[in-house]
């Protein structure tokens, strides 16, 4: 909940001004609804990418409040973030809900990236896991190998988020590997190889290079360190610079 249209829009401009390149680099900017409009006009034309935050699983109705995938793709955004830790823990979206919305973007022509994570207690209890093998189960539930072609999941332990507290590449490294895993079991192993995984949790430019460095480790979503372009420009040309 940072920048209103103009403010994303100036935002993105900036940025679209010190990117020229993007070395290979997908970047997508996902501000709130109401900048979606303007942050496209911003970056039309340019390697970046526009998603949304969220979305309701239903294509109409009386969901005071909600907004539907049409209207997002409208505004020109292609991506989705689904199931973050916020969305979960602060609003108490269930599995559930979640899987519903996959269903809804990939229908809706968005492409989803599905958020998944352990709290910290769910981490001390070895509980981590557990908890992503079900939020993957469930989340992805009834979608087929052709669907997961355009499915992104994002692993963000939620003690990681905001708290400047970042799992180490070794952590992170291992609970990739595991959904790489949890993937080729659920669906097969050309799913499991080719599904982008991205790591989120207090990533920053001076240990993007640690993190992605990983072969299972595939980018970053990246929260705080975002809201600055140097800051973010530093984490693409990080980003940028591995082989």
């Amino acid at each position: 909940m940072h920048f209103g249209a103009k403010a994303a829009s100036e935002f993105a401009e900036a940025l679209r001004i010190n990117i020229l390149d993007t070395h290979g680099v997908t970047v997508i900017l996902c501000p709130p609804f109401l900048a979606l409009q303007s942050v496209f006009d911003a970056v039309n034309g340019s390697e970046l990418k526009l998603g949304a935050q969220n979305m309701h699983w239903e294509e109409a109705g009386a969901f005071t409040g909600e907004i539907t995938g049409s209207m997002i793709r409208e505004t020109g955004a292609e991506y989705v973030i689904l199931g973050h830790s916020e969305r979960r823990h602060i609003f108490r979206e269930s599995d559930e809900w979640i899987n519903k919305k996959v269903h809804r973007s990939l229908t809706s022509g968005l492409i989803p990236i599905l958020c998944v994570g352990e709290k910290i207690e769910e981490r001390e209890a070895g509980q981590t896991e557990h908890i992503i093998a079900r939020q993957l189960r469930e989340g992805l539930k009834g979608l087929s190998a052709a669907q997961m072609e355009t499915v992104i999941i994002a692993y963000e332990p939620v003690w990681a988020i905001g708290t400047g507290l970042t799992a180490s590449p070794a952590q992170a490294a291992s609970v990739h590997t595991f959904i790489r895993g949890a993937l080729k079991t659920l669906f097969n192993e050309a799913v499991a190889e080719s599904t982008w995984i991205l790591y989120g949790g207090s990533v920053k430019p001076d240990n993007t290079i640690g993190l992605l460095s990983n072969k299972d480790i595939d980018g970053a979503l990246v929260g705080g360190a975002s809201l600055d372009v140097d800051s973010f420009k530093g984490i693409i040309d990080q980003a940028g610079a591995i082989e």
